[in-house]
């Protein structure tokens, strides 16, 4: 179990200001959801200041739809800033608002499938990808279902302290795992566990793949089909779509892969990156391009940035 016990040294000046903006979050996150809904429309232009962000988000766009014309890809820029504003907000909801407020927001398809795993008494990796509706995607599943979470530390500590603690809140009393901790993955998953996890970022050739993502090679985990293999577990997919006009949103829980893993790596890396393009497809402006997806590249190949 990940510990998240309050450090003392927080307390330390130096921490105020980090503290201060947490405070002012916290109270933003308390406005009506249609008015974060209408500020994050109004500040999404200021994203345009982060012009490295911008250029990853915009390259990303060129390269994974290539037959849009020059004017749709802007216009899916422009929706796609509007989205990360939104983030921020969001964010604050998930971390912030008591259940109660927050099942108010979405409905839920897809339960069955869940249900169908803890009958038969196996673990599943629910299957994500990172889209600008991450954490309160996972804040929603965690009113429909218990399940543990992937972590990754932040250089701010007292946003890493934040965020242990109120992700942790998503599933009273599960467990948070570092995203290299393989060895606790797979023994969850044989506990009969679920595990949000997402293989959608580029970690570098070690333990990585180059697999098609939107015709585009990519270093993609290749871990899934091992840790679903040694875990005896499922992989269940599921997404969150944020509804146009301020209405809430759509978390889609989708059968198990069926006949998953393979055997071969390759295939089924080909295959989980298959299942996040028709997920994004379907809203293409909700996910995070502003990542540097395609940073690693096969030998001999130049940057694409």
């Amino acid at each position: 179990m990940a510990e998240t016990s309050f450090p003392k040294q927080l307390l330390a000046p130096r921490h105020w200001p980090s503290w201060l903006g947490a405070g002012l979050w916290f109270l933003i996150a308390q406005l009506p959801y249609r008015v974060q809904w209408w500020l994050a429309k109004a500040l999404a232009p200021l994203l345009r200041l982060n012009k490295k962000r911008l250029n990853f988000a915009r390259r990303n766009i060129e390269l994974c739809f290539p037959n849009l014309s020059e004017d749709e890809r802007e216009r899916l820029l422009k929706q796609n800033l509007t989205s990360t504003a939104m983030t921020v907000f969001e964010t604050g909801i998930a971390w912030f608002w008591p259940g109660w407020r927050l099942r108010r927001l979405f409905t839920v398809t897809g339960l069955e499938h869940l249900k169908a795993a803890e009958e038969a008494g196996q673990g599943a990796l629910l299957l994500s990808l990172h889209m600008t509706t991450l954490d309160i995607g996972s804040a929603m599943l965690g009113q429909v279902v218990n399940f543990d979470g992937m972590y990754r530390p932040h250089s701010n500590p007292v946003y890493d302290y934040l965020q242990m603690k109120r992700r942790s809140a998503y599933s009273p009393g599960a467990m948070t795992i570092p995203r290299d901790n393989v060895r606790a993955m797979i023994s969850r998953l044989r506990k009969g566990r679920f595990i949000w996890y997402a293989p959608d970022r580029d970690l570098g050739s070690k333990n990585s793949l180059f697999a098609p993502f939107f015709g585009v090679q990519a270093a993609t985990v290749s871990a899934t089909g091992k840790l679903v293999s040694m875990g005896k577990g499922r992989v269940i997919p599921f997404t969150q779509y944020r509804l146009p006009g301020g209405r809430g949103y759509q978390l889609v829980i989708r059968p198990a892969l069926e006949d998953f893993p393979s055997g071969d790596d390759y295939a089924d890396t080909v295959r989980v990156n298959r299942y996040m393009e028709e997920a994004i497809e379907e809203c293409p402006h909700q996910y995070f391009w502003a990542q540097p997806r395609f940073k690693t590249r096969p030998e001999g190949e130049p940057s694409v940035y």
